[in-house]
């Protein structure tokens, strides 16, 4: 990857995070992505797409376990999550022969398993030792029927935000475009209208719980980048009429130059909290400018919210006034703090970890200027604002839940690794049953007692 485009990468103008943030995407320091690098940034964005064979040219630890790398479920091929490498050691790098055992890799996946294209991720260790892959993709293309594509984004290279952002401009200008849609189908209530999302991973199955809404209203996605995504559905993006970016300012270029090149427009949303749900619905009707579309838009959001509030309303007489301390990153910093208001809860303190300054401004504009923001801090320090303002659960991240339990609190999961949807309208139901499922169980009372020969 040439300096310019890294640059230019890590220089975003649709970023606010840019502007306004010292460090932005700026190029990692040896020791300094634990949170993610380049490479980890790069594969985690297009590993949900399904029916591509995903290899990663470098050492076997690089590629870790595939299958549980992201909690993206799939409606049909599961060949993502077959994990596919080189296995590079040390004699294939003394003696340089990381190019020829990848020639060998990608040709094998693909007399082996026919995907519909075949992405190769390139890592420190051959980025250093100079293999070109670009030119190894292209004369393996040569001996095969589908596109071979070279990611190269080492992780040397920058931070996992960089790392989504190459992932997405390799797809803009290899991938999207190359391809045209079937005809639209009939519609009895109007005219199908076709959009597309970016930066929704259909985590535990989420987005399933938002395609229904939309077939109601007539909207067609063609593709999202990338959960549950299928190649040919990649390929046919631009034509899409409005796009929304879904929680992920990591890959607002993606955004940015599809408007560009393809004049889509589009905006940020979350399908995570009653009140964001229905804003994006109605974004895309705005964006779309059809009367009908719009006034199909209201009536469903009526229909749906008559049902949700009825169905939330025990739910919502547990969780009232109940104190949640927050810590997660990134846009859930603001987009749960939404969600869980509308259950009628307290957020004490949300994470910003990753989160941009314009993220921040949300969760204040939510909260109140005294809203309380962690960004990097230790366990000790987490519980002690837990303790302080005496929060009655934790939400955050896989990596914090022995904190959680560790101090006898509740916690519910809320990163990449949940094993249940809480996007749209479904979604918050399912938020709200299991906040009360952990906050009514048994098992805290007894955990907090004295043990029998302390008493």
């Amino acid at each position: 990857m040439r300096q310019s485009t890294i640059t230019e990468l890590q220089n975003e103008p649709a970023c606010e995070h840019n502007k306004k943030s010292k460090s932005g995407c700026a190029p990692a320091t040896p020791g300094a992505t634990a949170g993610g690098c380049c490479f980890d940034g790069a594969q985690i964005t297009l590993l949900p797409i399904t029916d591509v064979a995903h290899i990663v040219h470098g050492p076997v630890g690089c590629a870790g376990s595939s299958w549980d790398k992201r909690g993206s479920q799939s409606s049909g091929p599961e060949l993502f999550r077959l994990g596919f490498t080189t296995d590079l050691n040390e004699q294939d790098v003394i003696m340089g022969r990381g190019e020829k055992r990848l020639y060998h890799s990608i040709l094998q996946v693909a007399k082996k398993h026919q995907p519909a294209a075949i992405f190769v991720y390139n890592t420190c260790v051959p980025a250093m030792e100079g293999d070109d892959i670009e030119a190894v993709c292209r004369s393996a293309q040569s001996h095969i029927k589908f596109p071979v594509i070279a990611i190269d984004a080492a992780g040397f290279y920058g931070n996992k935000n960089l790392g989504n952002r190459i992932a997405g401009e390799l797809m803009v200008e290899k991938v999207i475009g190359t391809a045209t849609p079937a005809p639209k189908p009939e519609f009895a209530l109007g005219r199908v209208h076709d959009i597309a999302l970016v930066g929704e991973y259909n985590i535990a199955g989420e987005l399933w719980h938002i395609l229904p809404l939309l077939d109601r209203l007539g909207l067609r996605v063609l593709a999202n980048l990338s959960g549950d995504c299928r190649f040919q559905e990649l390929q046919t993006m631009h034509h899409a009429e409005a796009l929304m970016l879904v929680c992920s300012r990591a890959q607002v270029n993606v955004a940015r130059k599809l408007h560009t090149k393809y004049q889509i427009p589009w905006f940020e949303g979350s399908f995570y909290g009653i009140r964001d749900m229905c804003a994006a619905l109605r974004q895309f009707a705005k964006l779309i400018n059809d009367p009908s579309l719009t006034e199909r838009t209201e009536q469903l959001i009526s229909q749906e919210l008559e049902q949700l509030n009825q169905a939330l309303t025990p739910y919502r007489a547990q969780l009232k006034g109940k104190k949640a301390l927050l810590y997660t990153g990134g846009v859930k910093s603001w987009s749960i703090v939404s969600a869980l208001q509308d259950l009628g809860m307290q957020v004490i303190a949300s994470g910003t970890r990753k989160s941009t300054e314009e993220d921040k401004a949300r969760i204040r504009e939510l909260m109140g200027n005294d809203a309380i923001l962690l960004d990097e801090t230790s366990p000790r320090n987490l519980l002690d604002v837990a303790y302080q303002y005496q929060a009655d659960v934790m939400i955050a991240g896989g990596r914090n839940m022995y904190t959680a339990y560790k101090a006898r609190m509740p916690f519910v999961e809320v990163n990449q690794e949940r094993e249940h949807a809480f996007a749209g309208f479904k979604g918050i139901l399912t938020l709200a049953q299991q906040l009360c499922l952990t906050l009514e169980s048994p098992v805290w009372p007894q955990a907090k007692q004295l043990a029998p020969w302390s008493a």
